[in-house]
């Protein structure tokens, strides 16, 4: 039996209505990142946030130039892309760890993985400044991200196996303690002009200080690790019927796992490095778009990818209206949606495990 094999056995909806879902997908994310960048306290007619877009795109466009197109350009719309970027890698991410440990509640927030991230992050920022701090955030997010992932999965492992429920009470405890140790840095370093008040957002979940320089690391890892994923898409699907089956295909499943855990901890790390810890992303949208596109990670990783981004767009576009003209961090709003989604889970899986 050929590797391309798992693919076929993989639940399957017509490749009509796949195409229709990524078309959709691609509607919306347009049209919520226009919306993001018209919103706010300075409202901006969405053609016109169209027409400066068009104007910078190209050249020999027209355009109008003054406040609004610096409202628009400079502050709005770097904000809007880096949310569908960072959203995109956290779907991403979710939706190869699911295949990965073949447990529905995997997902970089809930096993650990962002709380890793962002411990190291936090401690680059306040145990370096200038220069340092800025270089060392995003590399130190990502060695968190990973050495978490590696220390989550060896913590679950039972007689040389990987067992579901334990890696999920492995992520709990071991996010509750590097939480606690972020909360440590974060306390040693308060005192006046600190930055601690900054770091507490940021911990939140916030893409409000976003800048054209904040976009071009995530974007180039995003594509990059989508592309390779999809590359892999067979691979992840053969995990999905579980490791020997995936062995006796042809995978290499020590190696494979180890590859894919390094890829998702790069994607959790530079989204951590640039917004925060924004959970959940990875949880709920996977399982949506497995809802309308199967499982064949051929279509789920692209449709994440989209769906995540969008989401977070939206939400984002809720924590600047909610309490207008205060803004809450991002963060929040995912977890509202999330927490339920993770409970429900939660229960659902338990039920299946009588």
């Amino acid at each position: 039996m050929s590797r391309a094999s798992a693919v076929d056995r993989v639940a399957a909806p017509p490749n009509f209505r796949r195409k229709v879902v990524l078309l959709v997908l691609v509607v919306g994310v347009t049209l919520a990142v226009v919306a993001s960048v018209a919103i706010g306290s300075v409202a901006i007619s969405p053609v016109h946030v169209v027409d400066v877009i068009v104007a910078h795109l190209l050249p020999w466009s027209t355009g109008t130039a003054g406040l609004d197109d610096q409202i628009i350009w400079e502050f709005r719309l770097p904000r809007a892309l880096l949310g569908f970027v960072v959203g995109a890698a956290l779907a991403v991410a979710g939706a190869v760890l699911q295949a990965v440990v073949r447990n529905p509640l995997a997902d970089p927030f809930v096993f650990g993985v962002s709380s890793g991230a962002s411990l190291a992050a936090v401690a680059a920022l306040t145990l370096t400044s200038g220069v340092l701090a800025a270089v060392s955030t995003p590399v130190a997010a990502f060695v968190g991200a990973l050495a978490t992932t590696i220390a989550v999965f060896v913590l679950a492992q039972r007689g040389g196996r990987v067992n579901p429920s334990r890696l999920v009470l492995a992520g709990v405890a071991v996010s509750y303690l590097l939480s606690s140790l972020t909360s440590y840095l974060v306390l040693r370093a308060s005192g006046p002009g600190s930055g601690v008040g900054q770091v507490l957002s940021w911990l939140a979940g916030s893409l409000a200080a976003a800048t054209w320089s904040d976009l071009g690391v995530p974007t180039v890892v995003l594509v990059t690790a989508t592309v390779v994923l999809v590359l892999f898409a067979g691979v992840l699907n053969a995990f999905l019927i579980g490791d020997e089956t995936a062995a006796s295909l042809g995978v290499d499943v020590a190696r494979m796992r180890l590859l894919l855990f390094v890829i998702t901890s790069l994607l959790v790390g530079v989204a951590v490095a640039v917004s925060g810890a924004i959970g959940f992303v990875g949880l709920v949208v996977p399982h949506a778009v497995r809802m309308l596109v199967g499982s064949d990670h051929r279509w789920v990783l692209p449709a994440s990818a989209l769906a995540g981004g969008l989401l977070l767009v939206v939400v984002d576009i809720g924590a600047r209206l909610v309490l207008a003209p205060s803004e809450i961090p991002v963060g929040l709003l995912t977890a509202v949606v999330g927490a339920p989604f993770f409970l429900w889970l939660l229960r659902r899986s338990g039920r299946e495990d009588r």
